[in-house]
């Protein structure tokens, strides 16, 4: 009961927060153009997500953390476009749809623990950050994990954790979590993630070569897991750290 009472009241805190956005903030309009274009799609995919389409703790999350202040100031003007748009170093940051449909499949409570692996710009972390406890983010590219972290720190995301390094390995140091997101594409899925995550934890995590299948990966109290693939998606390979 605990945590469904905490579940309502940060829905609660994030309608107002939203609603005061709308007033003082002139692209909060934007991005509530942004969620309702995300429901629609959600709705149109059906089964994959529920029949209601998207968690409305999932939507008032995407309608309160500023996208634009997470893409480069040259591509601020499509910064709510539903789309992928490029950060810089061969990476990007991934289409509102993906990020509304994969927090929505990670099934975050407020009291969880959460890993990300590949920090990017920053913005899924702080979508998690406004439904989680504690967010855990790992970036391998030096540059992007500096960055992602100066604008999380600057934007107040505090239980947003980063730190530089192989995501593949994960970040046993805070493990077991109740939930785990990657945001690109191994060819397999890493056995040291499902080793981190708690039993009755999800893993959401894109598989595959040039294209992909996101899948869900839900471990059960005996460490077996069960995977379900949802949609077909596009994401940058996840990448490794050279052998010594």
């Amino acid at each position: 009961m605990a945590y469904v009472a905490r579940g309502l009241v940060a829905a609660l805190i994030l309608a107002t927060l939203s609603a005061s956005a709308i007033a003082k903030d002139e692209r909060a309009a934007e991005r509530h153009l942004m969620v309702e274009t995300i429901q629609h799609m959600a709705l149109s995919i059906g089964g994959q997500v529920g029949q209601a389409g998207l968690d409305a703790r999932v939507l008032a999350a995407l309608r309160a953390v500023p996208r634009h202040a997470f893409v480069p100031s040259a591509l601020s003007h499509v910064a709510y476009a539903n789309q992928p748009l490029p950060i810089g170093l061969g990476q990007t940051i991934s289409q509102p749809f993906i990020v509304g449909l994969m927090t929505d499949l990670l099934q975050v409570a407020p009291g969880d623990r959460v890993l990300e692996v590949g920090t990017g710009s920053g913005y899924q972390a702080a979508v998690l950050s406004l439904m989680a406890r504690e967010v855990y983010s790992i970036e391998i590219v030096e540059e992007l994990g500096r960055n992602a972290a100066l604008t999380l720190s600057r934007l107040g995301y505090r239980n947003v954790i980063t730190r530089i390094g192989d995501g593949y390995q994960g970040w046993e140091e805070h493990a077991p979590y109740d939930g785990i997101m990657v945001t690109a594409a191994p060819n397999h899925v890493p056995p040291a993630l499902v080793a981190q995550l708690k039993p009755g934890g999800r893993l959401v995590i894109p598989v595959g070569e040039l294209f992909q299948d996101l899948m869900v990966v839900v471990k059960a109290a005996d460490g077996t897991t069960t995977s379900t693939r949802v949609i077909p998606v596009r994401f940058v390979p996840l990448t490794r750290s050279k052998p010594n």
